[in-house]
């Protein structure tokens, strides 16, 4: 089944995206809370013209992502935990923790862009993926740190 997503949809795409999806996640999910309408001819055609215009606007997204990748890569991101014995982490870092340490260096991301495989679980040196847009993605290398007392 052909949709066009009406908003960002997690693992799936992005605001206009054209995606396939099973028929069931399609009909059962995606279209009855109002994040996709069917691909018709004339709904796809409406989406060509709509791209066309917001072209300009992709291109001030674009730009501003690039700003805030810049700011990234100057950042040396430490987050401390609580830790137990060893390098255990007593709870974990999650993708909201690393969102809130950014907004502490003045970098607004949302914590639904921050993609994190597992959350982690001890001391130790990572990294993650942020998407700041659909064209523009950056691997966040950071220190998972045990907190000082």
């Amino acid at each position: 089944m052909e949709l066009i997503l009406k908003e960002d949809v997690e693992n799936l795409g992005f605001k206009d995206d054209l995606v396939s999806v099973k028929n069931g996640y399609g009909r059962n999910f995606l279209i009855p809370n109002g994040l996709a309408i069917l691909a018709t001819e004339s709904n796809k055609k409406v989406l060509q013209e709509k791209i066309k215009q917001s072209q300009n606007k992709q291109k001030k997204a674009i730009d501003e992502a690039k700003k805030i990748v810049k700011k990234l890569e100057k950042l040396d991101l430490r987050i401390s935990a609580k830790a137990l014995e060893g390098d255990k982490l007593f709870g974990s870092v999650t993708s909201a923790e690393i969102s809130k340490q950014l907004a502490e260096n003045s970098i607004e991301i949302e914590k639904k862009y921050i993609q994190l495989n597992s959350n982690i679980k001890k001391t130790g040196n990572y990294s993650t993926n942020i998407r700041l847009h659909r064209e523009v993605n950056f691997e966040l290398k950071f220190e998972v740190i045990k907190e000082q007392k």
